[in-house]
């Protein structure tokens, strides 16, 4: 296959040494060795004498002469090895005229590493006994007979071109499993050949064939790992068949790439390969891939993703002896015996990084239309070819049309064999099979007439037979960015953010420097005081009246004046005094007046004094003296209060809470992640941006802060750093399906549908693994173990990341059509027959269980996520309370794109996940499509996709409380209520109940049922206590006039959340109502202060002020 220029070159043999060598007679016999490559005999080397000790020196050197131009190529060298035959001489016996000889055994040289660039290699080559030899074979802890070989070139046989730019094929036949019945091993001998070609450079194709399969009757599973075998034939001993340091090691069906690999193939696959007839094979053959050549294989690979792999059977009949074998001209004219086809998805091989792919075929009868149509070749190996693929190929393998086989001196064959010719007479031209033309081809095919019907075909079908088939390439064809060098490039954008020093300054800070000064300097004045009055304390003890202490106070200051102590103590005090004041009250400019002056330094000397009191108490804790408790708000409380304000379209607020969980956190990476979220939500995307770097810039090792920084990649088309972002998820953590599927949208943008296939193909590998893992598990606990069987469910969900569920896969499909437009047309399309979408024979492996429960967004657990007042904003269900079916790829990215709030981008998802055959119009796809819809306020074509949901899972309590949500943001609290009720009174909680019972609580309010209200409102508080539900309470329990209870709730929901007026103007009614004047006034002034907005509630707090004549300082 390749084209050189370069004239003939020498490649140099030399059989330096043979170890542990045996002979038939005498402890020392001799030998020779004899050297063949390309059924040629290189030459034999001289006789050697064995010494005792079994060495022997034989210093044989030969050659052949590498010439590409019309000699021995590279592709010889690819396949062909170097065989070495040892043969023992005999001592001649009386009258004995010539020389008796015996083979002892061969050795096998690969000249592989030639095609790695190598000019010289030295190996211990193994040297393998023929049948009835006294060498030993090969086995564990046995000394192996072994020959010493080094192979020579005077320069590499490759150029620095060829060596960067070529490539090495390598097609393992493995085998055909459930063949049909009519294969029997008795009767006629038969040839099971497979074929397939290999593009070159020009017109020229070049054919790879594999001969001489072995039938076997089944009954056990064929060993791995075992050896593969070199595609030649009259091998004298029988290990030299195998190739060395090659073995075909097998692996899990669902780890390999071709068909067959789906859960539900997994009993038949067990079946066919333990129990039913079979052919082995186990052949490799190789095939070098010029510079050319592998443009050419890579453009054939994308014009035409399925090359044609043919199978069939050839009978053999045996000539008389002394005749010379011949075709028998009656034959040609029969038609193709058992001729079929596989087709095999090369695509895989255009994958970044991708050089290998195995897996299972499927075996379907040969049709000229069926096979152009999926492979755009018209052209049959077997058919077209004739008789002389055959002849051409007596070495038993890989066949090329330029080879010229020819028989080797030493072989004597015992019988000679006549093959059936193959249908067809040889044409002129004949000899070189023609090129297939691929789908870009401007040239026009002629096509015979297609077979009609080919019944010795379709039995392939009917048996359910397939091959397994590897191909491999020595470097891939598209090559992948090393994850050193996505690091690199993800460091070069966004550079990792070297560790924050603490801030010495600060008003914290400052305060706390002060109370370590006070601490020190009283230390100081108690040691001077023991120092002065020591002795005399002890001698007094109790009986010690005030006038001694006095007169001891005015001594100790007179000595701390005198010694100048007391000017150090100021001194010392001065700088934590000057930092409080810049710190603390922000003061760095001058007064502007004395009475300026003179009003500050009276509230800072109240301030100092405090102060020192505080910390002379924690130096001498005085007993009497209490605590002051000290309400702490963690950063879920924070997140919970921000959460709430987003609810309440109240953004401004939102971004005060997160700030400050930024704020006392800044090293939390999750902070930032929640940040930007939000700011998604408020369509600021530069601003979330910043925060998804910031995060990534903390870990830079974090999936979910490189996939958003991905997605922002994307929606702000910069889409280079997109696909570094992506591919660096997929490197980090492999199993990862958001980061494949994000992967592969990101390809789809690009238009690059293969490599979408390629990270679509990974993932639903990825999701369908870890749904195997959790079957497995769940089976482990409950003690049974089973396989997974088509159509059975996977109850168990693994929680990735955020929260993120595990679903099942989907087919890849491309969506181009702009997304919003599609899912509105296809929705109306697809849901008037509300049937799911089964592909019913495709070679993707799929898994047909449905989605029926809905996880919109996740929030941790015992957070808030909503407010009593009106909201325009939806709600976003938690998946902890209804288990999960498994979803696709589709619907899980879609769960991970709404939590961050990435709208933007699920449309594009979720037209995958409708077009995709198992997911489609399911109940979650509507309630995703109806939150869409809310998030824009479109109440009516919410609704709709909300009565889809319905109809298609009526029991599901997410459908009624999602719909409860409509309702009450659309302002019909009436139907809100009816759904609210609805969803609570299920066995199964939906995802998210904290909403449904603080509105359902607030419509009970509202309608003045207030019994009911306390009740909702209290399982709001067991389940996750905040603010708005402690309001709740105490506000049902108010107007149920049990004052007590309502104080204690309003109490601990001001406790939560000071900054809230309703709060505190229910305080100040449940003071003015128990007589409570100061706490009255104090609760009606914050209330003011905070701009209570409701006027009902404030008319009602005048009114009992008016009522009770106190509680409004203003009158």
């Amino acid at each position: 296959m390749e084209q050189m220029s370069s004239t003939g070159r020498p490649v140099q043999i030399t059989v330096t040494d043979g170890y542990d060598l045996k002979g038939f007679k005498g402890e020392t016999p001799v030998t020779f060795i004899r050297a063949e490559f390309n059924q040629m005999v290189l030459g034999d080397s001289a006789k050697v004498t064995v010494s005792a000790e079994g060495t022997a020196k034989y210093n044989f050197t030969s050659s052949f002469e590498f010439n590409p131009e019309g000699g021995i190529t590279l592709d010889d060298i690819a396949h062909k090895p170097v065989f070495l035959t040892m043969t023992e001489v005999l001592p001649k016996e009386k009258k004995q005229k010539d020389e008796k000889t015996l083979i002892l055994g061969q050795a096998v040289v690969d000249l592989i590493p030639l095609l790695e660039g190598e000019s010289s290699f030295e190996t211990m080559a193994p040297l393998h006994p023929v049948p009835g030899s006294p060498l030993e074979p090969l086995r564990s802890g046995v000394k192996q007979c072994s020959l010493e070989v080094k192979v020579f070139v005077a320069e590499p046989l490759l150029t620095t071109a060829q060596i960067l730019g070529g490539n090495l094929l390598k097609v393992t036949l493995e085998a055909a499993y459930s063949v049909p019945e009519s294969f029997i091993p008795v009767g006629p001998l038969q040839n099971y050949m497979i074929g397939l070609q290999v593009p070159s450079v020009g017109e020229k194709d070049y054919s790879i064939l594999f001969k001489n399969g072995t039938l076997k009757l089944g009954g056990e599973r064929e060993p791995v790992p075992r050896p593969k075998k070199w595609p030649i034939a009259n091998i004298l001993a029988p290990g030299a068949n195998n190739i060395p340091d090659a073995f075909i090691i097998g692996g899990p069906y669902e780890e390999e790439d071709g068909e067959l690999n789906r859960p539900e193939d997994k009993e038949f696959r067990n079946q066919a390969e333990c129990i039913k007839k079979r052919i082995i094979w186990d052949l490799e053959s190789r095939c070098y891939l010029d510079p050319p050549a592998v443009a050419s294989f890579q453009k054939r690979i994308a014009d035409c993703r399925f090359w044609p792999v043919e199978i069939t059977r050839v009978p053999l009949t045996i000539a008389p002896k002394g005749k010379a074998a011949k075709f028998d001209k009656a034959d040609d004219e029969s038609q193709l015996s058992f001729h079929g086809v596989a087709y095999v998805n090369m695509v895989p091989l255009l994958y970044p990084g991708v050089k290998r792919i195995r897996g299972a075929f499927h075996v379907y009868p040969y049709l000229d239309s069926t096979v152009y149509e999926k492979t755009k070749c018209s052209f049959s190996l077997f058919r077209d070819t004739g008789h002389h693929l055959v002849q051409n190929n007596k070495i038993g393998g890989i066949n090329s049309p330029l080879s010229k086989p020819a028989v080797s001196k030493n072989v004597k064959e015992d019988k000679t064999v006549k093959e059936k010719d193959i249908e067809g007479k040889p044409r002129p031209g004949d000899m070189q099979p023609p090129s297939i033309k691929s789908q870009s081809s401007d040239t026009p095919l002629e096509v015979e007439p297609p077979l009609s019907h080919n019944p010795e075909g379709q039995q392939y079908v009917e048996a359910g037979t397939y091959i397994v088939l590897e191909i491999q390439l020595d470097k891939a064809l598209v090559p992948k960015r090393m994850p050193e060098e996505l690091a690199r490039r993800v460091k070069e954008m966004i550079p990792p953010r070297p560790p924050l020093t603490r801030r010495t300054g600060g008003a914290q800070k400052a305060v706390s420097d002060y109370h370590t000064q006070v601490k020190n300097i009283s230390r100081a004045i108690l040691d001077e005081y023991h120092r002065m009055f020591g002795k005399q304390v002890a001698k007094l003890g109790s009986d010690m009246d005030s006038e001694t202490l006095e007169e001891q106070k005015c001594q100790l200051n007179y000595e701390l004046n005198c010694s100048g102590k007391y000017f150090a103590f100021k001194e010392q005090l001065k700088h934590a005094v000057v930092k409080i004041v810049r710190e603390k009250y922000l003061k760095t400019t001058s007064f502007e007046s004395q009475e300026e002056l003179q009003t500050f330094i009276s509230e800072l000397y109240v301030f100092l004094v405090d102060q020192m009191h505080v910390a002379l108490n924690q130096t001498m804790p005085d007993d009497i003296q209490g605590t002051v408790p000290t309400i702490y708000t963690s950063s879920e409380q924070l997140r919970l209060f921000a959460f709430e304000a987003e609810v309440n379209e109240n953004f401004e607020m939102a971004a005060v809470y997160y700030e400050e969980r930024l704020v006392r956190e800044p090293q939390n990476l999750e902070h930032w992640l929640d940040y930007g979220a939000f700011c998604l939500l408020t369509e600021d995307n530069i601003k979330a941006q910043e925060c998804f770097q910031k995060a990534l810039s903390l870990n830079q090792n974090h999936i979910q802060s490189l996939l958003l920084c991905g997605v922002l990649a994307v929606l702000m088309e910069n889409y280079e750093q997109a696909e570094i972002f992506f591919e660096d998820a997929t490197c980090l953590e492999p199993t990862n399906v958001v980061a494949w599927t994000l992967l592969g949208l990101y390809y789809e943008i690009q238009n690059n549908d293969i490599r979408m296939e390629m990270a679509f193909h990974e993932a639903f590998k990825q999701l369908q693994a870890r749904m195997l893992q959790a079957q497995i598990m769940k089976q482990r606990s409950t003690g049974t173990v089973e396989y997974i069987e088509e159509g059975g469910k996977v109850e168990e969900s693994s929680l990735g990341p955020w929260g993120i569920t595990n679903g099942s896969s989907a087919t890849a499909i491309k969506v181009e059509a702009p997304a919003d437009d599609f899912l509105e047309e296809s929705s109306k399309l697809q849901s008037d027959s509300r049937e799911h979408i089964i592909s019913t024979q495709s070679q993707d492996p799929t898994i047909s269980q449905k989605p029926s429960n809905i996880l919109l967004k996740e929030m941790p657990v015992k957070k808030e996520t909503s407010k009593c007042q009106d909201s325009s904003i939806v709600l976003y269900p938690s998946p902890y309370d209804v288990s999960q079916t498994p979803a696709t790829i589709f619907m899980e990215t879609i769960r991970f794109l709404m939590k961050v709030n990435a709208v933007q981008y699920v449309h594009r998802v979720l037209a995958h996940e409708l077009l995709c055959p198992q997911g489609g119009p399911s109940c979650e796809y509507y309630l995703v499509l109806a939150q869409t819809h809310l998030l824009k306020k479109d109440f009516a074509k919410a609704e709709e996709c909300l009565q889809q949901a319905a109809q298609m899972d009526y029991l599901n309590p997410n459908v009624w409380g999602v719909k409860g949500h409509l309702y009450f943001l659309s302002g019909n609290h009436a139907e809100a209520k009816a759904c609210y009720e609805r969803t609570i009174s299920f066995v199964v909680d939906a995802s998210e109940m904290h909403f449904i019972f603080l509105r359902l609580g607030q419509i009970y309010l509202e309608e003045k049922e207030y019994e009911k209200a306390k009740k909702t409102y209290l399982q709001a508080c067991k389940r996750s206590p905040s603010c708005l539900t402690w309001l709740g309470l105490g506000i049902a329990c108010y107007r149920l006039e049990e004052l007590t209870e309502a104080e204690d709730a309003l109490s601990e929901a001001n406790a939560l959340n000071n900054y809230n007026a309703e709060v505190w103007a229910y305080l100040a009614l449940v003071s003015l109502k128990a007589g409570r004047q100061l706490e009255a006034e104090q609760a009606y002034k914050y209330t003011m202060k905070l701009k209570l907005k409701d006027e009902t509630l404030l008319a009602e707090i005048h009114m009992v002020q008016e009522t009770v004549g106190f509680g409004n300082p203003s009158f």
